[in-house]
């Protein structure tokens, strides 16, 4: 039986802690959080589980085997370097760390210990997101050609991080996951336009060596919700809606084909168009089966698809971005590793 200390019980904690203690190999033991009025909730929720304010109480416990940091990103590196020095896995809430180098630090002294880390990306372990994963790897698609993604609502607005920090990183993770390829490079412009040292609302662009593209839209001042990718390629092309309640993938059957590249004036196409199907997806909640993970890659020893690489990925994208807006829209290069 795992037990897991968890950091954190605000917007995101609540659902960590009822998941984890709902694994039925697992369960949650102890619970910090820097507010009275919140430890007095779980108390009421979970009467077993220990409460503290103290988050280093909770890590240098010796119930406890792993630790979920739930906590502002600022706060990521000191609480998990923490954790992994007295012996507990960590689980971590996105983005992984702050900083390249913090994420270097943990990844590093993880392998020297001998403990997992997990990242919270949770919409690797959607339906959606599988079943995307399959089309792609199976050769459904075909040859890539563009990736498109689209993040945007109204608030909420941040005060320790911008739109790019706080949106982005599920739209990352989800793209480091489904494609075989890491870009080389991207380009960023965006804007505050209330001159909190934050930005609300930015486009970034990343480009591979494949002559794949991608495109993120994040956006806090949007009137409406959006949470949509569409997927380009050779054969077919895929259009995710995540805010539908039935039919999140539909698959088209279209494409362009060039009949002719004999000179650039005879270039010819052919459209191909055929029919619409939406596939069916494993509706089981995603941060259920992302915890139940976390135990088995603990148990089995199991490198995990999210772990720190995979996080140190994400938040190499998020600088990146940051240092390209800063530089109105300078193209940034990316590390080969």
């Amino acid at each position: 039986m795992l037990k897991i200390g968890v950091i954190g019980y605000g917007y995101w904690g609540p659902n960590i802690v009822r998941n984890f203690h709902n694994c039925s190999n697992a369960k949650v033991v102890a619970v910090s959080d820097k507010r009275e009025e919140v430890l007095s909730k779980v108390k009421v929720l979970y009467p077993d589980i220990s409460v503290s304010k103290d988050p280093f109480e909770l890590i240098k416990s010796v119930n406890v085997d792993a630790v979920a940091i739930v906590t502002p990103v600022t706060t990521h590196f000191e609480l998990a370097k923490q954790a992994l020095e007295n012996g507990k896995h960590i689980f971590v809430e996105k983005p992984f760390t702050a900083s390249l180098s913090e994420a270097n630090i943990l990844i590093d002294l993880a392998e020297k210990t001998n403990l997992k880390i997990m990242v919270d990306h949770t919409f690797l372990f959607t339906g959606a997101v599988q079943k995307i994963k399959s089309l792609i790897d199976d050769g459904t698609i075909g040859k890539l050609y563009y990736y498109d993604s689209t993040r945007v609502n109204l608030g909420l607005f941040q005060h320790d991080i911008n739109v790019i920090w706080d949106l982005a990183p599920h739209d990352f993770s989800i793209m480091d996951f489904l494609l075989n390829e890491k870009p080389e490079s991207l380009v960023a412009t965006g804007m505050d336009h209330f001159n909190h040292n934050n930005e609300n609302l930015a486009y970034i662009t990343l480009y591979f060596k494949s002559n794949l593209i991608a495109h993120f839209n994040v956006n806090w001042l949007s009137p409406v919700k959006i949470r949509s990718t569409l997927i380009g390629g050779e054969k077919q092309m895929i259009v995710w809606n995540d805010l539908s309640a039935d039919e999140k993938i539909k698959v088209y059957d279209k494409s362009v084909q060039v009949e002719n590249r004999e000179g650039i004036y005879d270039l010819m196409f052919n459209y191909r168009v055929g029919d619409m199907y939406s596939p069916k997806i494993n509706h089981v909640e995603a941060l259920q089966s992302e915890t139940q993970y976390f135990v088995k890659c603990v148990e089995q020893n199991i490198s995990p698809i999210n772990d720190g690489l995979a996080g140190r990925k994400v938040v190499e994208l998020l600088t990146a971005t940051d240092e390209s807006i800063k530089e109105k829209g300078k193209r940034v290069f990316l590390t080969d590793s």
